[in-house]
């Protein structure tokens, strides 16, 4: 049962997060489409960005985000049945408003190479040209999106049309390119399309700078960094939400027996025991599986499996276990504070692979920022 100094503290915490809000805001304001659990729309906020909504079709999305961005509104609805004119008349938005922002970084998983879900990957093709709409309709001061480098590469992206669009309706200042996340603050190798477009001729339009080296595991999770040794399966009611999916008695014995800092599934591939039948003789493929981090590199990319070892190289370096839920959201720069409102391991790891690291937004509205 939750106590009454606990409902204090959260009531303090989002009192303090709103008056921070509103201290450090600019003149800008924003809309943050396909906005999931927050992360753009956190990132947003930190820049001093007036997040005035996010738009999403997940319910597990809904309370998360207003829980965490307290006065930005959370609106659940498909894109696609949403009126053009539904933020004038719910938020008075105004149309070619200069300090307007539209965000757009829709689901990408007909352009990514993890593609588990042929109808999910056909329903996100077009919602690029969805959030367009938008766009033409408000023309917006400025855009942003954020989405996998296989949409500047695949032979049916509808990215051409999408910057075709927008050159049409007065975006002349574009500018976007494959952003490696490491040399941004964030310890993780994912690599992310990312586009500002201005619709004003007089402002100086350029992508986050780069950091010189790229952020390591180490500077994030571990014992020195606030995370306790826990066993796999540990459950943590808190809403640190230390929490880590649990492995079959067989899946402990493989990470036993994976060498320690950025081990893989070759260290157990004669053991006939432990080996899978779909990895015999392919030993240089699929090696991220069932492997471990290391704590001198970047993770790799924070996907919505990053809970489980069969999916990618999601082995804590030395403990054996996954890394937990708020390892993964740590790698992704949420704040540790941050409180995902579900008991669904998997639900909560799909709110932090979907999200934009908060970092990176907060990185591009500062860049907007600049042009006050």
């Amino acid at each position: 049962m939750k106590t009454f100094e606990y409902e204090i503290k959260n009531m303090n915490r989002h009192l303090r997060r709103y008056r921070e809000m509103k201290a450090n805001t600019t003149k800008y304001k924003a809309i943050d489409f396909f906005c999931g659990g927050g992360g753009m729309t956190y990132g947003l906020r930190q820049a001093g960005i007036n997040v005035i909504a996010g738009v999403d079709f997940d319910k597990d999305a809904k309370e998360t985000y207003e829980y965490n961005n307290p006065g930005s509104i959370f609106i659940q609805t498909d894109i696609k049945n949403l009126d053009n004119d539904y933020f004038e008349r719910h938020f008075n938005l105004q149309k070619n408003d200069n300090n307007l922002i539209f965000a757009g970084c829709s689901p990408c998983q007909f352009y990514s190479k993890i593609n588990s879900d042929k109808d999910k990957s056909k329903q996100s093709k077009d919602l690029l040209m969805d959030f367009a709409r938008f766009v033409d309709y408000y023309k917006p001061g400025y855009v942003l999106v954020e989405n996998v480098p296989g949409i500047l590469t695949h032979k049916e992206s509808v990215l051409p049309s999408f910057l075709e669009k927008l050159k049409s309706i007065g975006y002349n200042n574009i500018v976007y390119e494959i952003v490696d996340m490491s040399y941004h603050k964030i310890p993780q190798s994912r690599k992310r399309f990312s586009l500002i477009a201005a619709r004003l001729e007089n402002v100086n339009v350029y992508l986050p700078i780069s950091e010189k080296k790229s952020m390591v595991l180490k500077k994030a999770i571990g014992q020195n960094n606030g995370f306790p040794k826990v066993d796999a399966g540990h459950k943590d009611i808190s809403d640190f939400n230390h929490s880590v999916a649990g492995l079959s008695e067989k899946n402990l014995q493989r990470i036993k027996k994976t060498k320690h800092d950025g081990g893989n599934r070759l260290d157990w591939a004669k053991d006939q025991e432990l080996q899978l039948q779909r990895f015999i003789g392919k030993d240089d493929s699929f090696k991220d599986t069932y492997g471990r981090m290391w704590w001198d590199k970047p993770a790799p990319t924070i996907t919505t499996k990053f809970f489980s070892i069969s999916n990618g190289r999601f082995g804590h370096p030395e403990e054996n276990r996954t890394i937990s839920i708020r390892e993964g959201a740590t790698i992704q720069t949420f704040p540790k504070d941050y409180v995902f409102k579900t008991k669904s391991i998997a639900t909560a790891a799909k709110l932090i692979g979907n999200a934009v690291p908060p970092e990176y937004a907060k990185r591009l509205g500062r860049v907007i920022n600049n042009n006050q």
